[in-house]
């Protein structure tokens, strides 16, 4: 059964670098919408997701605050207490970072934007990658949801690459 149910994703850009993703409020709508329909998630009515579109200081400090790791990184992900519905948790993306990944995977940024939409959106509900197991299965929603978004796998090397480990091996 389709859900019907309707999600509002709050999005707040808390940094100037973000300006250059067109639409973020839609890519990251779009992005969680797609993950919500491949998930197959049952959602109440009136669920929320808060997207921080921020830069890598300010994700390094959430990141020492509520990890104890004192680094930036891509994407943090903070679901809600069971007991705070409707709200299913927290997203928040680091530009500088996001970009530098971006290009260095030659990937646009709105491309891997939305894989970290993606990624974050299934931590809040529930998936992770602690051990393989739930790493391959977490990364098959990944995959799904990017193709639903016309979005390449973003695992699979590039061609050029694939060939340069091939020759490695």
């Amino acid at each position: 059964m389709p859900n019907s149910a309707k999600i509002v994703v709050d999005v707040a850009i808390g940094y100037d670098g973000w300006d250059a993703l067109e639409a973020p409020a839609k890519l990251a709508k779009d992005a969680i919408d797609a993950a919500i329909a491949t998930s197959r998630i049952i959602l109440k009515s009136g669920a929320e997701v808060s997207v921080l579109l921020c830069d890598d200081a300010t994700i390094r400090e959430l990141n020492r605050k509520w990890r104890h790791r004192d680094e930036a990184t891509n994407v943090l992900a903070f679901p809600a207490p069971a007991s705070a519905p409707p709200l299913l948790g927290d997203i928040v993306i680091a530009f500088e970072t996001t970009a530098r990944e971006a290009a260095a995977a030659k990937k646009t940024l709105r491309d891997h934007t939305s894989h970290l939409l993606v990624h974050g959106f299934l931590h809040l509900i529930g998936f992770d990658h602690e051990d393989e197991d739930a790493a391959e299965l977490m990364e098959a929603k990944e995959r799904a949801t990017l193709a639903k978004l016309g979005i390449a796998d973003p695992y699979q090397l590039p061609i050029e690459e694939a060939a340069a480990a091939n020759e490695r091996s």
